[in-house]
């Protein structure tokens, strides 16, 4: 008996800084499922938000790849768990708080995860420069809260600067990050799981452009270097950052897959910078390739996560009897 190919929705665009980023992502993905198991469709939302709902409900499974806000941050998986649709990656929770980095680093912080310092700041009630730099040292970092592909971002070590970084945050969110500058090796780990997640190995990112900006990721060829595996790190020490890994996939209630972000110090010491609950295509493919897991099979596994999970919601009672 010949199975049945499933039919993949591919969401992608969206009403997002990111949306050109999404593209991108969306044709690294659609290029990689494997048409003999799949019906794939591409499924764009313009940059105005606008698309047909109705088309949502006809697919097996939905397989977003929107980076940034009205995509990662929990909205449109809301929309999908409303319309009872799978989806993969983390549901609406673990999307909620892995987006919005000042609630992802008090939840890490009282989870006894390590992370760097950092303060929070909205329009209408502004830190100044002075008390930035009396806790946080200079150079800080300034972005949006709910921002990710470094839109936003700035690295601020003047007055003038600062002001600017503040004004610039703040057309992207209502919520200001600042965080205390590590000096550090960047290392990112992909997480993949529902129950019992794993973690890949390790890779680095080593920038040219002082931190990893928007264009050395994605208009700069030359703005990074990508070493997968990371070079020059224990077995211990991998082992450490993977336990990590799966620890702040856990803490943060994600699902399905993710890629969370270190820093590591020269003294030995690691902290978590962040967690991303839709990662770029690029790295996360390199760090599970590099792990024996071929992009498409990986993919696959996403797929069957988003499934498992539907399953089990589904035998969840929804009325008091």
């Amino acid at each position: 008996m010949v199975k049945k190919k499933l039919k993949i929705g591919v969401l992608f665009g969206g009403r997002s800084a990111e949306h050109e980023v999404s593209l991108q992502t969306a044709k690294v993905v659609i290029g990689a499922l494997d048409q003999k198991k799949y019906i794939i469709t591409p499924l764009k939302i313009n940059s105005s938000g606008i698309f047909d709902l109705d088309k949502l409900k006809k697919y097996d499974v939905i397989f977003p790849v929107l980076h940034g806000m009205f995509g990662e941050d929990g909205t449109v998986q809301g929309l999908l768990k409303l319309i009872g649709v799978p989806f993969v990656g983390a549901s609406v929770l673990g999307s909620a708080v892995g987006m919005d980095k000042d609630v992802m680093k008090r939840l890490l912080r009282d989870a006894g995860i390590p992370i760097g310092k950092f303060l929070v700041c909205k329009k209408n009630n502004l830190i100044g420069f002075n008390e930035t730099k009396k806790k946080l040292g200079l150079p800080v970092f300034i972005k949006p809260a709910n921002a990710g592909s470094s839109v936003g971002i700035s690295k601020v070590k003047s007055k003038k600067e600062f002001d600017n970084a503040i004004n610039l945050a703040l057309r992207y969110d209502l919520k200001v990050i600042l965080e205390e500058t590590v000096i550090g090796r960047e290392i990112e780990c992909g997480v993949i799981g529902n129950d019992e997640p794993v973690a890949s190995v390790l890779g680095e990112i080593i920038s040219k452009h002082g931190f990893y900006t928007y264009e050395a990721k994605y208009i700069d060829e030359d703005g990074a270097i990508v070493e997968v595996p990371a070079k020059k790190i224990s077995k211990s020490m991998e082992k450490k950052v993977q336990e990590l890994a799966v620890k702040t996939f856990k803490t943060l209630s994600c699902e399905g897959m993710a890629r969370v972000d270190f820093f590591l110090k020269k003294n030995g010491e690691v902290l978590v910078n962040e967690i991303n609950t839709i990662p770029g295509p690029v790295m996360f493919r390199k760090l599970w390739e590099a792990s024996g897991v071929p992009f498409s099979k990986l993919l696959d596994k996403l797929i069957e996560l988003a499934i498992e999970r539907f399953k089990k919601e589904q035998r969840l009672e929804t009325s008091v009897k």
